[in-house]
């Protein structure tokens, strides 16, 4: 086996151990229930602005650049029900993923990666503190629940970018295009989208902490804590979606 190989292998098996390790000590108590809704309120919160933007251009792109194949086939009026489906099941939710990953990820990293080599977790370790409990459990149980909650957000803004692109070059009542849309989406549709954000806030968190957690060699390992953490995440969230589409094709939900 190549160099490659075996270091994606071990890099498996750490991950894997750092995730059995968050989830035997997040279990227990003492919870740190301040630090957990900090970090609700940087990872949620703060990314709110960001996730909108992106959100509100999706939608209004994508309606803008479907409309020219909908008018050959004389198929105009599909418009809001075809964009309204591939925004909720696929395309909203990774996108959000995938710009979380570059600022929630990369966010960790550096900041753990900081803290590791000035030697702030050691510090905390002699002082008592529980590290792993207080910087790594409460990050990714954050990026875990805020991640649905940013994604359902970006869904509403998106569905609204495309309001306005369909009124473009056209004209859709505000009651007609929402009747389209909900007449085409099913719990078929949302559940099964919903559900698989929180894999993605799972994976963002726990990349962005084991890489920020091991960074070694000084302020170099910090940029490359926040860089591979970036990198691994976003390769995880087209991992897990793939997953997700092929649960949900043999379970009949497509």
């Amino acid at each position: 086996m190549s160099d490659f190989g075996k270091s994606i292998l071990e890099q498996t098996g750490e991950l894997t151990r750092f995730a059995m390790r968050f989830f035997s000590q997040g279990l227990k108590p003492r919870y740190e229930w301040k630090e957990f809704l900090r970090q609700c309120y940087w990872i949620g919160y703060k990314s709110l602005t960001l996730v909108a933007i992106t959100a509100f251009i999706m939608g209004l792109v994508l309606t803008i650049q479907s409309r020219p194949t909908l008018v050959e086939f004389g198929a105009e009026a599909m418009l809001p029900s075809m964009v309204s489906v591939s925004l909720i099941r696929e395309i909203s939710p990774v996108i959000t993923a995938l710009i979380c990953a570059g600022k929630i990820g990369s966010g960790m990293g550096a900041e753990l990666g900081s803290m590791r080599v000035t030697e702030q977790i050691d510090a905390m370790e002699v002082s008592g503190t529980n590290p792993f409990k207080y910087l790594v459990v409460t990050r990714i149980a954050a990026a875990t629940l805020m991640l649905p909650i940013l994604v359902n957000l970006s869904n509403a803004i998106s569905l609204y970018g495309s309001f306005l692109g369909v009124n473009i070059r056209g004209n859709v009542s505000w009651s007609l295009y929402w009747i389209q849309v909900y007449d085409v989406l099913s719990f078929g549709d949302l559940v099964p989208s919903l559900i698989k954000t929180f894999f993605f806030g799972f994976a963002i968190g726990l990349v962005g902490c084991f890489k920020g957690y091991y960074s070694k060699k000084g302020t170099e390992g910090v940029g490359r804590s926040a860089n591979e953490a970036v990198v691994v995440a976003s390769l995880l969230v087209f991992i897990i979606d793939l997953l997700a589409v092929q649960i949900t094709d043999l379970l009949g939900l497509t």
